[in-house]
């Protein structure tokens, strides 16, 4: 058996547009209000993500932001998911 031991790396372009990778966008602080009024939470109280995650560090996130996840469902047809960076 013969296994292919060179690594495949994706560049950061080709990661946040890959397939699998869902659309993610960084919240203004206006939708960020909007979006915590709408649910009646605090920023404390979204899940939470890492500043390094490949899919938004080429973002140049900073602790703190809000992030907008849009991934496709086929139920729901796309599923929003809100996450702060920390």
């Amino acid at each position: 058996m013969f296994v292919n031991s060179e690594a495949i790396y994706l560049n950061d372009e080709d990661m946040i547009n890959h397939v699998l990778v869902p659309k993610h966008e960084i919240l203004d602080s206006k939708a960020v209000k909007e979006v915590l009024d709408k649910y009646n939470i605090s920023v404390d109280d979204l899940p939470r993500i890492l500043k390094d995650d490949p899919a938004i560090k080429v973002f140049g996130v900073k602790a703190g932001n809000v992030v907008k996840i849009s991934r496709k469902s086929a139920t729901s047809g796309v599923s929003v998911y809100y996450r702060v960076v920390v």
